[in-house]
């Protein structure tokens, strides 16, 4: 902690203010401080600081939400406290997730795939042996209808992408952390993803958040086996950035994604996100998702995967325990690494009442 004294709410007024003018984006974090507390930090340019009067993001948002005012403008009306040394507590392990609930079953971990533009490729190639050359995947299809429908004008309903559940916060990973493969699973890849963060307000209302960064984490050789078999491939943790960047994301996002096999680097390409790069509007993959009223449940949490069309399992690489996979992307300023981890085998008892 850089121990430089509480800034007065004038003067975080002025130094949001100033650096919004610059185009600097505001991010959230939550870091534990050397005592292990929960610290809520805004970082907007270079100097990362405390909240004031907050433990979490999540108490933060609901502030924000009971006073009509926006992320931004309640970091402002609680004013910021000591500077942050970043880099100092991700050595030490100490960046959180960027949003927790404190019940991780109210934390709903969903997603949508075939949604970016080059996306339908890899998984086109993976069930095509189930059919016919003549006769297109139902992958294909899929993201056909999305190129063709997945951003509509204003006022319409685009196509419904595909969708699928992670589990709930206990599934999510921080940076840094292990990603574990179950004991009985057939691969452990990486998805390299971005991902927005909804807190449901008091009267069903979705607000998004932010957008940070992630790995979807996913067992692609099951799902290769047979289709049908997606749903089980996608019950696996997933790891999210530390930075909950708030705001509209920018149209074109690129970054890279790599895996570590010791000290050497065994898989590394581009990726791309952002609207530009998408078949859906991220305002279309967001109404799909929240028209159920089950996902409108005041006081969850939802974060939502939006796709990504770069896999290292499409280009023949096959994981192994101890990999560590990478994933870093502008806007965002830090990287997203964890990694892979199998547990050990578990025998499940199932008794009768």
């Amino acid at each position: 902690m850089g121990g430089v004294g509480a800034v007065s709410g004038d003067t975080a007024l002025q130094y949001y203010q100033t650096y919004r003018m610059a185009g600097h984006m505001l991010r959230i974090l939550q870091v534990a401080s050397l005592s292990g507390d929960v610290q809520v930090v805004a970082w907007s340019g270079d100097t990362p600081r405390v909240v004031n009067g907050v433990s979490s993001t999540y108490e933060l948002a609901q502030k924000a939400i009971a006073a009509s005012l926006s992320l931004a403008q309640q970091i402002e009306a609680l004013g910021l406290g000591d500077e942050v040394d970043l880099d100092v507590a991700a050595q030490s392990g100490r960046l959180g997730l960027p949003v927790s609930h404190p019940d991780p079953s109210h934390f709903i971990v969903a997603g949508t795939g075939l949604t970016h533009l080059g996306s339908a490729d890899g998984r086109d190639k993976m069930h095509k042996a189930a059919q016919s050359e003549e006769k297109p995947t139902d992958s294909m299809r899929m993201f056909l209808m999305g190129v063709e429908g997945g951003k509509p004008k204003d006022g319409e309903v685009g196509a419904q992408p595909e969708w699928f559940y992670k589990g709930n916060g206990t599934q999510l990973r921080a940076t840094g952390e292990d990603l574990v493969s179950p004991s009985f699973a057939l691969d452990g890849g990486e998805e390299p993803e971005l991902a927005a963060i909804y807190l449901i307000g008091p009267d069903g209302t979705p607000f998004r958040l932010g957008f940070c960064l992630s790995n979807e984490f996913s067992d692609h050789v099951t799902e290769k086996g047979n289709y049908l078999w997606l749903a089980h491939s996608k019950l696996r943790q997933a790891a999210l950035g530390p930075e909950l960047l708030v705001g509209e994301l920018p149209d074109h996002v690129e970054g890279t994604s790599r895996i570590r096999r010791g000290d050497e680097v065994i898989f590394e390409k581009p990726f791309l996100s952002g609207e530009a790069n998408m078949s859906h509007s991220i305002a279309n993959l967001e109404y799909h998702n929240f028209k159920y009223d089950l996902f409108r449940q005041p006081g969850d949490l939802h974060v939502h995967f939006f796709g990504t069309a770069t896999l290292s399992v499409s280009h023949g690489i096959k994981t192994e325990a101890g990999d560590v996979f990478e994933i870093d992307a502008a806007p965002f300023k830090l990287p997203l690494v964890n990694r892979l981890a199998v547990a050990a085998e578990t025998p499940v008892a199932i008794k009768a009442l």
